[in-house]
Parts: structure tokens; C-alpha cells; sequence
């Protein structure tokens, strides 16, 4: 485990299972089978993820359909498809504020998109964009399918993302096909655990969990140290010196200057500690929103991990419900959680099993928030109780006001999640790595469940 009390993290093979650990992802579906190994994101070739909207329609890469002839004064937004290469969505934002001269927060799109790969999703912007989004020009971003809309998209408004992956550099083996086949028979019939991937605590430096439960707990100046001081083993090693000379010299004045543009949000905590010394709180209460709500969700992500892995830690299945276990029921028409959930343990199991076979229900686990009633998790809430004690954490935790200001009231999530259309496209010789195999998948997963995850249960 590595010791978060010192400045430095350090993980023995700066390898991807020693962070997923790190961030509470422990368990498979298919723990009974060994991986096949293999690396993904070689190329962004190699990850192409395209949006699914709220019809099921997959948003594609070369789709680009002229406009008709509309009404200006009944339109407020302008919605287009983009294509993002190397580029996170935060990122490409930014880009398009500076490039259309429009405010960030008029800029809306249904969810994040990992950076290492060619991506397409919707956006919208507040305003008639149509003349200027025809003329936009930026490297590896481009703009398709420009449409005037009265309302514009938001988070959570899409179905979820339809992916073809390629797994690369896989040693050639007796049964590795086999094997590959029996892994996605299991993901075929029980799915994998619905743990929020990496992309949600950073990839490099996976610590955003870390600063928003210091946010939270009032520690201003223990979250600026974590985000601008501390180290990890992962980043990069010209990140890695500038951390360690501002820790060691504390001479932000001079360093500033030094600090790559990349270290964005870190410039600006220096900037405001430099002009007004020792105030931490306002420092970390001047990033932007959209950061602060990704850091506290970071650590409702990261208590929602832990409770997965410690259900099977404490002998429980992931597959099957038991006593004490919440089910939440699917809608019909897309798959979704609805709000209506029942406790399992109680004379309609019999129906709740049914709907379970059926794929209409699904076992879930609280993401919790002020308004969370941990009592109605009677299973969840003993592992969350031994959670807290086991990390340190007061239960008052939850009553900071910052819950409020953003809505944070909480909720539930599936724990399991099962791919949509899960088909091997390819297996064979790799055309990158000499003597080596590669594998071509693809599928669909719904909102907010990542891909990787699903990777991990062939790599492993």
C-alpha cells in the first residue's frame, strides 16, 4: 500500500493494477481466468469511442449532414458533432471558448471523453455559432453536423458510447483464443464490476479522490500540497522535479515562471498563495466549479470502489444478491435505473431473482451524499461503516455545505454493468509488434461505466 502521509507516492512497477488498487479496483468477474496480457491506447486509432444518444443513434466520425433552412429566433443553441484526436474534453473547452470568444459555462456536452483516443460527441453552445463553427479551424479537432436546437445537451442527456478497441502486443500462446472466448462468455451473461476507471482520478497522478476528501474535510492546505507538491512515480520526471523543488525551496515566486502550461490548475493555486500567503481556503475555493464538483465526485467515486471490493473481500457475490442487498429495477425502454429499488431478504426474492435474470434489475450501491439514507443499504451500510473506520474518515464528512452548493444530495449505481452488442472483431498476427497478437473488440457500454474496465478482465 502506498503511505499517502509522505510527499512522494511511490508504486513498485508504475503499472496500471498497482493504481486501479490504489483507487479501490481490486476484483473481476472472471478472477477464475488468467489474462491474456496485451496494452491498449498503443495509437488513438486503437480507441475509438463514439457517443450514443438518447434515441440510440451512434454519433459517426465522418457524419456530416448539410442544415436546413430553420428559424433563427426559434433556436437558443447551437449543437454539433465533435471530433476530438489526443485531446481531453476539458481541453477542447477551452479551445473552443478562446477560438469563438464564448464563455465557458455556455458550453454544454453530455460527458467526458478519454484524452488518447478519436472520439466523437455532441456539443452545444449558448447562441447562434453556425457561421463561426463552419470557419473553425484547430489541429485534430473538428466540427461536424452544425445544428441550430432550442435546447441544448447536457450531462446524463446521452444513452452512453459505442467502442472499438484494439488490444495490442498479446504473446502468442496455446488457448489464449480460448481463453479470450470464455472471458467474454462471462461478461456476456454476468457483466463486470461497475468501478469507476483511472480517467476518473487521473491516469498519472491518481489523486483527485485524495483532494476532494480534503476539500471536504476542511484541510485546505493539506489539498493544495496534494495537488501541487506531491509526487507520484507515474507522472512524468520534469513534472516530478518542479514538484520537488517548490516543496523543498517553497519559493513559488521565482518557480512560477518554470512551470509548464500543462500544470494549469496547479499555476493558478500558486498565483493566488503568492499574492495572498498562508490562504489556503481561498486558493482551493477559486479553482473553477467544474473541478471542485470532479474532485468531491472523485471520492464519492472512490468510497463507491471500495465497497465493491470489500463485498467480495468480506465473501460476497458480485453476481447474486443477498440479504440486506438493494435492487434497483431497469427501464424497459433504454436499460436505465429508475427509482423504484426493493431490499432483497424478503418474501417477493423469488421476482427480484426474475427480474435479475431478465436484465431488468440490477444490485446497487449508494454514491453518498447529504441526503443519502444509509440505513435503507442495510449491507452496504456495515461495509461503509468499516470503510470509514478503516480509512480514518468522520461520518461529518457528508454534512460539508460544499454537498449543497453542488448538489451532491446522492445516489445509487448499479454495481455490475453488462456490455451492449459485445462482439470479438479480430484476432491474429499484430501488425505493430513483431511476433506478437492483437485483438479487436467492440461494444456499448451506457452512461457513465467505462470501458476500461471491461479491458482489464481480458488483460489482466
Amino acid at each position: 500500500m502506498v503511505d499517502i502521509s509522505q510527499p512522494h507516492r511511490e508504486f513498485q512497477r508504475n503499472s496500471e493494477r498497482e493504481l486501479e488498487k490504489y483507487v479501490g479496483i481490486s476484483v473481476y468477474s472472471s478472477s477464475h481466468l488468467k489474462g491474456v496480457g496485451g496494452i491498449y491506447k498503443y495509437s488513438y486509432k486503437d480507441f475509438i469511442v463514439k457517443e450514443i444518444n438518447g434515441e440510440g443513434k451512434i454519433f459517426e466520425i465522418k457524419e456530416d449532414v448539410p442544415i436546413s433552412i430553420y428559424d433563427e429566433s426559434s433556436h437558443n443553441y447551437t449543437t454539433f458533432n465533435l471530433i476530438k484526436i489526443n485531446r481531453d474534453t476539458f481541453e477542447t473547452v477551452r479551445i473552443l471558448s478562446r477560438l469563438l470568444d464564448v464563455p465557458v459555462d455556455s458550453i454544454h456536452y453530455c460527458g467526458l471523453k478519454d484524452k488518447l483516443s478519436l472520439s466523437v460527441q455532441q456539443f452545444s453552445i449558448r447562441g447562434n455559432y453556425v457561421n463561426k463553427l463552419k470557419k473553425f479551424r484547430y489541429k485534430d479537432v473538428f466540427v461536424r453536423n452544425i445544428t441550430p436546437t432550442k435546447k441544448p445537451v447536457k450531462i446524463g442527456s446521452n444513452w452512453g458510447n459505442n467502442f472499438n478497441i484494439t488490444i495490442r502486443d498479446i504473446d502468442p500462446g496455446q488457448k489464449k483464443l480460448e481463453t479470450i472466448q470464455e472471458i467474454l462468455k462471462i461478461l456476456h451473461k454476468y457483466g463486470f464490476p461497475n468501478y469507476y476507471g483511472l480517467q476518473r482520478f487521473g491516469t498519472f497522478r491518481p489523486n483527485s479522490h485524495l483532494v476532494g476528501r480534503y476539500i471536504l474535510e476542511e484541510k485546505y492546505k493539506d489539498a493544495f500540497e496534494e495537488m501541487v507538491l506531491t509526487t507520484y512515480s507515474t507522472e512524468d520526471l520534469k513534472s516530478q522535479k518542479i514538484r520537488e523543488k517548490l516543496r523543498k525551496t517553497r519559493d513559488y515566486g521565482n518557480l512560477l515562471k518554470k512551470i509548464p502550461n500543462s500544470l494549469n490548475y496547479e499555476k493558478m493555486l500558486l498565483k493566488s498563495i503568492i499574492d495572498h500567503p498562508h490562504n489556503y481556503e481561498r486558493a482551493i475555493k477559486k479553482l473553477p466549479s467544474y473541478l471542485l464538483r470532479l474532485l468531491i465526485s472523485s471520492f464519492q467515486s472512490y468510497l463507491f470502489n471500495k465497497l465493491i471490493t470489500l463485498r467480495v473481500k468480506n465473501g460476497f457475490s458480485l453476481f447474486q444478491p443477498v440479504s440486506g442487498d438493494v435492487i434497483g429495477i431497469l427501464d424497459e425502454e433504454n436499460g436505465h435505473l429508475t427509482k423504484v429499488k426493493y431490499l432483497y431478504g424478503r418474501t417477493y426474492d423469488k421476482y427480484l431473482d426474475e427480474a435479475i435474470s431478465l436484465d431488468r434489475a440490477r444490485i446497487v450501491i449508494p454514491l453518498i451524499g447529504y441526503d443519502t439514507i444509509t440505513d435503507e443499504f442495510p449491507l452496504f451500510n456495515q461495509l461503509l461503516r468499516d470503510l470509514l473506520i478503516e480509512e480514518d474518515i468522520k461520518p461529518s464528512i457528508f454534512e460539508n455545505s460544499l454537498l449543497r452548493e453542488f448538489d451532491f444530495k446522492g445516489a445509487y449505481r448499479s454495481m455490475m454493468v453488462k456490455p451492449v452488442g459485445l462482439e470479438l472483431l479480430d484476432f491474429g498476427k499484430d501488425d505493430v509488434f513483431k511476433n506478437k497478437n492483437k485483438l479487436k473488440l467492440e461494444y456499448s457500454l451506457k452512461k457513465g461505466s467505462y470501458a476500461t474496465m471491461l479491458l482489464r478482465e481480458l488483460i489482466k
